[in-house]
């Protein structure tokens, strides 16, 4: 028996023992064996006195559930930001997310792509998160890690890998780690908002040329396609991440299942919000991701932004979604609608296409067909052309603030040592 679990058993024999000495006794003149005893568990034998109040009940202690906080910009959200928080969870119970406020990432950063409320649905569109802190500051001051801990019943205070400086050089994290609650976690390679922005800004470029050939002369040859591999994602995908953001469930034999596709590329606030509505008209979710050559296609040849791979993990990181179809056709099937036992196929009305691609047959033809075809409201109109056009309208700023991040960032690759986990 072990003693542990038992030993509120001897505290009764230490409390009791005549009292006890009489059941024995009792039980030895009644004639049960001891063979018959531990035939109905001696350890289940005092309980049938417990309420009798001859044994103390047994303590339960509830364990404390850790809290744990990360902060960021996640300004222009990407599966790095998504893993960073997957990671910060997996150090505790509850992740509460700190929002940086605009105010603090233009004196810290320069201006942010992303309003606060686009960035607030993209971090409480997350799997992982269960609190949101709006306006937080950039710098982990005294007053707001007191806050942290006294209010929000924070334990740790959680950032990645490579280092987070202040103006004056100085580090945002310092006194956390004084305090000895601070709790590092190993950043996702190949992605970042500074790269994101790289490759718009590289297009731009692009198009500047070719906008400014007057035709007496030929163009370079793929001009173009040079200057935008220049940018092109460094992300080296692997099955061990899908399965990390995967829920690893399938539906269930009389689930409604409802099938909304897509390019979701830049992963924005309007994405999170028409996967929530498609979530609310079943029981699972199941998103279809176009392929790259689908997207370039129809959105044109600078399109998409964020290749297969890192589009499939941003949907996969929204709480909403239960399963995607990495690569998904253009077209809609009869064949994709009963291998996926699909009850419903949706579609906003916000969506992108190339004026210039041909018309083509209609994708949802065979839903529609079937009556198992439906259009959706879409909750707002951001996409990801819009976003684009924010960083070309204000170029300049945001060139010059990535000559400065990838200064840092080459720092942190000429530093960088290895960081076990993930």
């Amino acid at each position: 028996m072990d003693y542990e679990s038992s030993s509120w058993i001897w505290d009764g024999v230490y409390c009791h023992p005549h009292l006890f000495g009489g059941l024995m006794l009792t039980a030895a003149l009644l004639g049960l064996s001891t063979s018959y005893l531990s035939g109905i568990g001696f350890s289940s034998f005092p309980y049938m006195f417990s309420d009798l109040g001859i044994f103390p009940a047994k303590r339960r202690e509830n364990k404390k559930r850790v809290r744990v906080y990360m902060d960021g910009c996640f300004d222009l959200m990407h599966y790095g930001h998504a893993n960073a928080l997957r990671q910060a969870k997996a150090l505790g119970d509850e992740l509460v997310v700190g929002v940086v406020s605009d105010e603090e990432i233009i004196a810290n950063k320069g201006p942010p792509v992303l309003s606060m409320e686009e960035r607030l649905a993209l971090v409480s569109g997350l799997k992982w998160v269960d609190e949101v802190i709006a306006d937080a500051p950039y710098a982990i001051t005294e007053q707001f890690m007191n806050s942290l801990f006294n209010e929000h019943k924070i334990d740790y205070i959680i950032h990645g890998d490579d280092p987070c400086l202040l103006p004056d050089g100085t580090d945002a994290y310092a006194l956390a780690k004084k305090a000895g609650r601070y709790k590092q976690i190993k950043r996702t390679e190949g992605v970042s908002s500074t790269d994101i922005v790289g490759r718009i800004l590289c297009t731009t470029k692009d198009n500047e040329v070719r906008d400014n050939h007057d035709g007496s002369s030929p163009l370079p040859a793929d001009k173009g396609t040079q200057s935008h591999s220049s940018h092109v994602s460094q992300f080296l995908p692997t099955s061990r991440r899908i399965v990390q953001f995967s829920n690893g469930k399938g539906p269930g034999p009389n689930a409604r299942v409802v099938y909304i596709d897509g390019a979701f590329d830049l992963f924005h606030a309007g994405h999170v919000e028409i996967l929530r509505k498609a979530k609310q008209l079943g029981d699972f979710l199941l998103v279809g991701i176009h392929t790259d050559q689908i997207v370039s296609e129809q959105r044109g040849r600078y399109y998409p932004i964020m290749h297969l791979h890192e589009r499939s993990l941003s949907v996969l990181a929204c709480r909403y979604v239960d399963e995607v179809i990495i690569g998904a056709p253009w077209e809609v099937s009869r064949d994709v609608i009963t291998t996926f036992n699909i009850s419903l196929v949706v579609h906003g009305t916000v969506a992108e296409r190339n004026s210039s691609s041909p018309g083509g047959s209609d994708p949802y033809a065979v839903p529609k067909a079937m009556g198992i075809f439906r259009m959706l409201d879409s909750p707002k109109d951001i996409t990801t052309t819009s976003v684009t056009k924010r960083i070309i309208a204000n170029h300049e700023a945001y060139t010059k603030r990535n000559a400065k991040k990838t200064q840092s960032e080459k720092k942190y690759y000429d530093e960088k040592v290895y960081v076990s986990g993930d």
